[in-house]
């Protein structure tokens, strides 16, 4: 579904990206795992669209998307949940929601969509009118991934979901993550949060200083000494 081969990424004269290469199968849920500063959110914001490779290629089924705005992928189907949620604060849930839906496929299928949505989040639905700022950290990390799955993505490219939240919230996302993806959409996952990323994920990638050290199955990833000591702590 998704080849990324061999980008490479620079703010200014900084080398982000150094000749990262990953691939997502349809169905899959793959995990980009490291430390803060690898460069996991930059592989993600080069897949979207937000920044563009000096080097490389991304291609999303045949398309070859590296040189897309971002308006195009989206349109495609690869929707991109952003780390730090960025809601819409004084739209209520409801407005929030509705602004994942703006392209013609995604409209026409609104209404069951967000059906959809609050069956996955009923909290959300308990709160469709309150403003998006006045909901807790967790509340505001579901609508943003409900906010996500209105566009109705193939691909859903979640940044940092289980950031700030408690224990107990953090194995609900994953959770429902799991359910978004047994429900047909393929998801690519960036995290800090190493086990669950890995136990959770098919394949996963470990990502250094820019580049791709270590890559294979989640579970394989877990058993690996250098990942046993070095993200958690055995």
């Amino acid at each position: 579904m998704l080849k990324v081969e061999k980008i490479e990424v620079f703010y200014g004269d900084l080398q982000a990206l150094r000749g990262v290469s990953l691939e997502v199968n349809e169905g899959e849920i793959v995990g980009i795992v490291g430390s803060n500063g690898a460069g996991k959110s930059t592989i993600l914001m080069t897949i979207s669209g937000v920044l563009k490779p000096k080097r490389g290629e991304i291609h999303f089924g045949q398309e070859p998307i590296h040189r897309y705005p971002s308006s195009a992928v989206v349109a495609l189907g690869v929707v991109q949940i952003p780390e730090g949620r960025q809601l819409f604060p004084t739209l209520t849930v409801v407005e929030n929601l509705e602004m994942g839906s703006q392209f013609p496929k995604a409209k026409k299928m609104r209404k069951e969509t967000m059906e959809w949505v609050f069956k996955l989040f009923p909290r959300l639905e308990e709160r469709k009118n309150q403003s998006a700022g006045t909901l807790s950290g967790g509340e505001q990390q579901m609508l943003a991934i409900g906010r996500g799955l209105m566009s109705r993505p193939s691909l859903l490219m979640l940044d940092e979901p289980s950031l700030g939240l408690s224990p107990i919230l953090v194995k609900t996302i994953f959770d429902i993550i799991k359910e978004i993806n047994q429900h047909g959409t393929t998801v690519l996952l960036v995290e800090q949060n190493v086990f669950h990323s890995l136990t959770l994920s098919h394949r996963g990638y470990v990502l250094e200083n820019g580049s791709v050290v270590l890559n294979g199955t989640g579970q394989d990833l877990l058993r690996n000494q250098h990942i046993r000591q070095s993200y958690l702590g055995l």
